[in-house]
């Protein structure tokens, strides 16, 4: 700043300035200043003090050339008129358009350093978010000026939580129509508080938060899998109890019972992909006879059955680690999840290809040396590589187990069908007439209490067990709004 303002006065002085060069390297018994002062200022310097005035507009300037002890008392009487000192630098050239060329190169690193400086301050100042802190203490300041002159009453209160009311406005609507007087303000939150989860899904798809609470509330680091799951149950759901009576009497119960138990509210889409199955399976009512079968019937090809149950729980365990990928990401540990958990997924993979085409063995034997060396390299450890082959075993062999456990979809969609042809059977060893019809609404009463509940156990365990222990640490603490009085604690509220 000195040096900008000295270029200023060098450029109204032009060529009228003495040496400036001798002038900085006067000494030891004389010594120069410069002075900047108000223009209304009036300043009587000592006799043996000389004085060249300068002006450039809107501030006067006072080049003095003097003794030491004359200068001090200079200084004393410009202190006085609150003027100020600008420092000279030394080696200076003596004509003004040198000295000019000479304060600029001096400015061009002074510069730049500052620029420098300036950026760490406002990186510390994002850091340590300086913006909210200094509007917290603005509030403050306005708090402490105007809140003890609001009125006083009994009904004065403070209150403090979460909200999922982000801008404030239904707060806002809320309190008006009461007609309270009020006051919002939503800071930061404490660094030492984990703020609560709010899952934010359509109300189509609310109903499978239920299976997601099961293990519990999605971390803020976390995918919430609700969309994935209000696909993945239903149609797991739906492959092992295929029927188009039996899914659209669950349907019709679903729709009746939903809001006296929220969690029926799955029976919906659980019903619809029964009643779909149903038309692919040809069955009605535990009957085969009525409808002719969209694809296949599962009993003509149990075989069929079992494979496609596992293909599918192939792609589930794939959507798994696509979304732990998605989370390493978000933490940004992208990195680590391909050098970890990469080499599992094509060794996985080639394994999974292996009985269709051989040479997918090589596809497995690369995720092996590609998850041995990632850990080595992630470790910046040899040893490192022989800790991870035993990991990797357990994880592949875990992984193999949980695959072979989704046969299970198939082979209840064979038991379902299987139990369908015995109650068909024992309907027609009663007789026809309402023999045969009690004994064939009882056996379908029989299926969907027992198998139903069954079925429903088995989707629930496959997509917890399965499904999200490949993500989902569910360390998360879920929202719990404060209800309105006179309300629900389960109706939702700000």
């Amino acid at each position: 700043a000195a040096l900008s303002e000295l270029a200023q006065v060098l450029a109204a002085a032009g060529t009228a300035l003495p040496d400036l060069a001798a002038l900085t390297s006067a000494g030891p018994a004389l010594a120069a200043r410069l002075y900047a002062l108000d223009p209304a200022a009036a300043v009587e310097l000592p006799a043996a003090v000389l004085s060249q005035p300068i002006e450039t507009g809107t501030t006067r300037y006072r080049l003095c050339l003097g003794s030491i002890a004359d200068l001090a008392e200079a200084d004393r009487l410009m202190a006085a008129a609150q003027a100020r000192s600008i420092a000279l630098p030394r080696a200076l050239p003596a004509a003004a358009a040198a000295a000019l060329l000479e304060i600029e190169a001096r400015r061009a690193p002074l510069l730049a350093e500052r620029a420098r400086r300036v950026r760490e301050l406002e990186a510390l100042a994002a850091r340590h978010h300086l913006a909210g802190l200094l509007g917290g203490f603005r509030f403050l300041e306005w708090l402490v000026g105007h809140v003890p002159r609001l009125p006083a009453t009994e009904h004065f209160a403070y209150v403090t939580g979460w909200t999922r009311d982000l801008d404030g406005a239904r707060l806002e609507a809320a309190l008006a129509a009461a007609g309270l007087p009020h006051l919002l303000h939503f800071p930061d939150r404490p660094r030492t508080l984990e703020p609560p989860i709010v899952l934010a899904n359509p109300a189509l798809l609310r109903p499978f938060e239920t299976v997601v609470r099961l293990l519990g509330t999605p971390g803020a680091g976390e995918a919430d899998p609700t969309p994935l799951v209000a696909v993945i149950a239903p149609l797991l759901f739906g492959f092992m109890f295929g029927d188009v009576g039996q899914g659209l009497v669950l349907l019709t119960l679903g729709l009746a019972l939903r809001r006296r138990w929220p969690a029926l509210a799955l029976l919906v889409p659980g019903g619809l992909a029964a009643s779909v199955f149903g038309l692919l399976f040809g069955c009605v009512f535990a009957r085969e006879d009525l409808l002719a079968p969209l694809w296949q019937r599962p009993l003509a090809q149990p075989l069929t059955m079992l494979g496609i149950s596992v293909g599918f729980g192939v792609l589930v365990l794939l959507g798994g680690f696509a979304l732990d990928a998605l989370q390493h990401a978000w933490r940004g540990e992208a990195r680590r999840w391909w050098a970890l958990r990469g080499g599992l997924v094509a060794l996985y993979l080639g394994l999974v290809a292996t009985p269709f085409r051989r040479e997918a063995l090589l596809v497995a034997a690369a995720g092996v040396v590609w998850s041995l060396a990632g850990a080595a390299l992630l470790a910046r450890d040899p040893l490192a590589a022989g800790r991870a082959a035993g990991e990797l075993a357990e994880s592949v062999l875990q992984l193999l187990v949980n695959t072979i456990s989704f046969a299970r979809v198939g082979a209840f969609a064979l038991a379902h069908a299987g139990l369908s042809f015995a109650v068909v059977g024992l309907a027609a060893a009663a007789g026809g007439g309402l023999g045969g019809l009690a004994v064939l609404a009882l056996g379908n009463l029989l299926i969907l209490l027992i198998e139903g509940l069954v079925v429903g156990i088995q989707t629930a365990r496959l997509v917890l067990f399965e499904f999200f222990i490949r993500f989902l640490k569910a360390e998360g603490r879920p929202f719990r709004p404060l209800p309105l009085p006179g309300t629900s604690p389960f109706k939702e509220s700000p």
